[in-house]
């Protein structure tokens, strides 16, 4: 019998495994696939030589920043307001995103363990492979092992994968609201975006939308039965 409201780890056990389970683990592959036609046809170094300027740069700091601290500190107000006026669809809302952003992050930092892939050359990290501004070609730099590149930087993006996954909850636990569902899609592609044109590379955006996305689904759908009949 389900809790009359669903903590953090809500079938969590459950919700890890169905991520990988049957028709999802195609998901999986399509990331895997569209990574290695972006790096191969060269499509990642042409988009860091395009987007790397100070334009783009300003643009994406708040996004790192926001990608962040808002799954964190805007899933515990939301959780906070929501206890206060003991409102069950805001307090379910509130663990179900913060159970979307713990497995987007765990999965994500799963996947940087054996993918070992150096980020984008950038100022202030050691294991670029070149300086910021080098015209050498480092978008196939793949350490595959354990932990032969750490698990904070690399494929896919955690911040594009938080995000999207956070979205992709929200929109299946609320299909009928399209409002909160356009602004949800356009904080997970800013996020994303910005994350792309500054510390990791379009292929690390693109499988991060995707794995999130399947991620935030999975748990959203198991949140779903404590809406009761209203969504």
């Amino acid at each position: 019998m389900l809790p009359v409201m669903p903590a953090l780890f809500h079938r969590l056990p459950q919700n890890v495994l169905a991520a990988f389970r049957g028709r999802n683990v195609y998901w999986h592959a399509l990331a895997i696939i569209l990574t290695v036609i972006i790096v191969q046809s060269g499509l990642d170094w042409s988009y860091y030589l395009a987007t790397r300027n100070e334009l783009f740069a300003r643009l994406a700091r708040p996004a790192i920043i926001i990608g962040g601290l808002l799954p964190i500190f805007g899933t515990l107000l939301l959780l906070m307001i929501a206890l206060v006026g003991k409102n069950r669809p805001p307090i379910t809302t509130a663990w179900a995103l913060g159970q979307a952003a713990l497995l987007g992050y765990a999965i994500s930092c799963v996947y940087k363990a054996f993918t070992g892939r150096l980020p984008p050359p950038f100022k202030g990290y050691h294991m670029s492979a070149a300086s910021e501004g080098s015209l050498i070609d480092s978008s196939h730099g793949f350490q595959l092992g354990f932990l032969k590149g750490g698990i904070f930087w690399g494929w896919p993006s955690s911040h594009t994968t938080v995000a999207f996954a956070m979205t992709a909850c929200l929109i299946t636990l609320h299909p009928g609201h399209r409002r909160l569902a356009y602004a949800a899609l356009a904080y997970a592609f800013y996020v994303g975006l910005g994350i792309s044109v500054s510390i990791h590379w379009l292929s690390e955006f693109v499988a991060g939308a995707i794995i999130g996305s399947l991620i935030g689904h999975v748990v959203g759908k198991s949140f779903k039965p404590e809406f009761g009949s209203k969504n």
